[in-house]
């Protein structure tokens, strides 16, 4: 439990780009409504969000990138999401997608990385067993078929969408990973959602029937999720476990909606009188303070957590680049862990964003107020596909108990240590 972090001192980078969204926040809250009925951000918002260095805090270093510790960078994605939830949202997927390239070689790092580019890098979009993408393998690659592929967030703003698909080379289907350039892609206008609207999270088609892929760019998930593949990165980040990457991430956008939510709260609170009481400043009301102690106190728990998981990720990290392998068993408590605690994250952070709606009379139901659309944002992130909370809940209890968990396929496979086929070329 002594290993070092990371050798790179980074603070500096991370306070001048906490600084920079703290500047640009006002500007995200004044055009969230606009994005909300376009369904998707301006590409001025993109450029904007790029100017302040949030798509390039999980960016490897050899290529420019600041390639943040996952602590700091969950300290960005918080700090956006207090502005608007949908901004938070594009920039968590653009930091903790990026372990997807990463996962797949050197080549596809190469792509991704090694070229001027205003937003994210990467998307992905439908990296689970009932993905309706098929891949054929071909002479000297693949053929894609299929679609369409669903929830591709950052897709609109990213060179590449990383697409899931199933193959079957006669021993049975598994999944892959195909990393497809933006014009070879149709975005479709089917993001009609309750909440996250301005994320553009739309379905995907391929412009043609069918797409030859070369072989590089297609890789089995299995190792992608477990790194099995050489992309050339140095760094301890690359070593991280994706799932307390990516998922201590998640749970700072609820932590950042609900932060900002508060901060709301407490700005339009100051002399608003409370209706049916003798009350003229809702500040001075002993119900108030204390509604606003148990907001807190559900925001500060999931704070503390969210850290922790972060802080462990980085460490883990760390140790195997250090050359130290992880506990198999530790490794898949930890993995199911990281996404009980992010459910539990979302739920609380949602429900103080409630009892502060329920506080704020009838104008919070106004389309210009933002404590509605942080309402909205934060239940749709308990909703995502990968945090059912039952599911989850379930996995970490029976490991506890000393059972397995349930076996499946996808990004939150807690099955991460079953041998992978041999990484071909």
């Amino acid at each position: 439990m002594t290993t070092m972090v990371s050798t790179r001192d980074t603070s500096e980078r991370l306070a001048k780009i906490l600084e920079n969204v703290r500047a640009l926040g006002p500007t995200l809250r004044e055009r969230a409504l606009d994005a909300e009925r376009a369904g998707r951000h301006s590409n001025e918002t993109i450029a904007d969000l790029d100017a302040t260095g949030a798509f390039n805090i999980g960016s490897p270093v050899e290529f420019g990138g600041d390639e943040l510790t996952v602590r700091q960078q969950l300290d960005v994605v918080s700090e956006v999401s207090k502005w608007d939830g949908s901004a938070g949202w594009t920039v968590w997927v653009g930091a903790s997608t990026n372990w997807i390239p990463a996962g797949s070689g050197a080549r596809v790092v190469e792509e991704v990385y090694g070229c001027e580019w205003t937003g994210p890098r990467v998307a992905g979009s439908s990296h689970f067993p009932a993905s309706r993408g098929r891949a054929k393998r071909v002479e000297g690659g693949w053929v894609i078929t299929g679609g369409p592929w669903t929830f591709g967030s950052d897709s609109l703003w990213a060179p590449y969408t990383n697409l899931g698909c199933i193959a079957d080379d006669g021993d049975g289907p598994y999944l892959v990973g195909v990393q497809v350039p933006r014009d070879e892609l149709r975005f479709l206008n089917d993001w009609n959602v309750a909440g996250m609207r301005a994320t553009g999270s739309v379905s995907i088609t391929l412009v043609r029937d069918e797409l030859f892929v070369p072989d590089y760019r297609v890789v089995d998930f299995r190792h992608v999720v477990g790194g099995n593949i050489d992309n050339g990165l140095k760094g301890s980040l690359w070593k991280a476990p994706s799932l307390g990457w990516a998922f201590s991430l998640m749970a700072g956008m609820s932590i950042g909606i609900a932060q900002g939510a508060l901060d709301r709260f407490l700005e339009r609170s100051a002399g608003r009188p409370i209706r049916g009481t003798t009350y003229k400043n809702q500040l001075d009301a002993p119900l108030t303070h204390l509604m606003l102690t148990e907001v807190h106190s559900k925001i500060q728990s999931a704070t503390l957590m969210t850290r922790a998981n972060a802080d462990e990720t980085d460490r883990l990290g760390a140790a195997a680049a250090a050359g130290e392998a992880a506990d198999p068993e530790y490794m898949q408590m930890f993995s199911a862990r990281v996404l009980a605690e992010t459910a539990y994250a979302a739920k609380w952070c949602a429900e103080a964003i409630e009892l502060l709606q329920r506080n704020s009379g009838s104008t919070a139901i106004m389309e210009s107020e933002p404590i509605q659309r942080a309402w909205r944002d934060a239940r749709v992130i308990t909703l995502h596909g990968a945090l059912n909370l039952e599911a989850l809940s379930e996995n970490y209890g029976r490991l506890m108990a000393g059972s397995q968990p349930h076996k499946f396929e996808g990004i939150t496979t807690l099955d991460r240590f079953a041998p992978a086929p041999p990484a071909k070329g």
